[in-house]
């Protein structure tokens, strides 16, 4: 895979899905009978796709500690009651996520056991703050934000009012010198690579990265939606008080986990784990093609595209690199997929394919 060979795959990277699982469910329609493929990341999505009682969900990841975050939040929601599965994750305070560990680690394997064993603090901490991007974010907040507004105009933006209401208070309240400014300098190119994500990941990017982003945000935030976005909540004041990501809502983990014997834990790239099973007829490939040249992604689309049938689905992700899996596949269309909001909304777009 050309640069991504040179990537460190041997820490967490994210321990939350940053992606919106309720409009991947819309977009996949998932079926009985289905069988998904689904990069792993921190697993979230993958969970939410059992939702909808597949006969198989694969979660594929080429970072083997990514993986270890994926089986032990199988584990946490097989073994673990919801309550118990939100102290341990740290969506909820406790004091006992070791002994809530201690519950689930005979279901681990042994090199899986062995990494949490290694590394029991993040755990304590609360796993789903412990990612190189969740800690990016963390920075922003505790150290930028305050530079920028009060916790009262930050809890002023989520208050429920109008659109008209919202566009004027990002106007006239949020959208200051000092959130431009900073805003872009901690969202660079530069500062992204080194504290957010891996440099490599931005390889292909060749649009100013602080300007695409804060208008990304710009949009977002004068915008009524973005007063129920739970992402942006995390993102701002550092928890899911708004609402839980859609695998973690008790109404999801309870059908989660009567699926969850039907999740498949794999190391590897997408299209040389999805050689190996028969029958993949829905994708849930996040935006791994943002960080591939035009020839590798070209060669990635072309082997996915051979390996399954009609009207298989492929949903993806764009961030800051365009790439279109029709315009490199004839045999895949785009479908013109209808949807009023993103909870990802720093995405660029949300792509849809279908298998002619």
């Amino acid at each position: 895979m050309s640069h991504l060979n040179n990537i460190n795959n041997d820490y967490l990277r994210y321990t939350n899905c940053w992606e919106d699982a309720d409009l991947l469910l819309d977009a996949l329609q998932i079926n009985q009978g289905d069988r998904v493929l689904s990069i792993g990341s921190a697993g979230d999505n993958c969970f939410s796709l059992l939702c909808e009682a597949p006969d198989l969900v694969v979660a594929v990841d080429v970072n083997q500690a990514q993986l270890a975050l994926i089986e032990l939040k199988k584990a946490a929601i097989k073994h673990l009651d919801h309550s118990s599965f939100l102290e341990l994750l740290g969506f909820s305070p406790s004091k006992r996520r070791d002994a809530l560990f201690q519950l689930i680690m005979p279901e681990l394997s042994p090199k899986t056991r062995m990494f949490w064993q290694d590394n029991t603090e993040l755990i304590e901490q609360g796993l789903i703050h412990q990612g190189k991007f969740e800690k990016y974010f963390e920075l922003y907040r505790n150290k930028v934000l305050p530079l920028i507004h009060s916790s009262n105009v930050i809890d002023t933006l989520f208050e429920s009012k109008s659109s008209s209401s919202q566009k004027g208070f990002y106007s006239r309240k949020w959208n200051n010198l000092r959130w431009r400014g900073l805003f872009k300098i901690f969202f660079s190119k530069f500062i992204m690579g080194r504290l957010g994500r891996d440099p490599q990941f931005l390889t292909e990017v060749e649009l100013p990265v602080g300007d695409f982003i804060y208008n990304q945000a710009a949009n977002h935030l004068s915008s009524k939606s973005c007063q129920q976005n739970f992402f942006l909540d995390y993102i701002l004041r550092g928890s899911f008080n708004i609402r839980l990501p859609h695998y973690a809502r008790e109404e999801n983990f309870y059908k989660i986990k009567s699926n969850i014997d039907k999740l498949e834990i794999r190391l590897g790239y997408a299209q040389e784990i999805a050689e190996e099973y028969k029958g993949l007829n829905k994708f849930n490939l996040s935006n791994i093609f943002e960080y591939m040249s035009k020839e590798v992604f070209q060669s990635v689309v072309t082997k996915l595209a051979s390996l399954t049938k009609k009207e298989s689905r492929f949903a993806y992700w764009n961030l800051m690199v365009p790439r279109e899996l029709s315009s490199a596949v004839n045999s895949l269309e785009k479908v013109n997929f209808n949807y009023t909001n993103d909870n990802g909304f720093f995405y660029s777009s949300f792509n849809l394919n279908i298998k002619l």
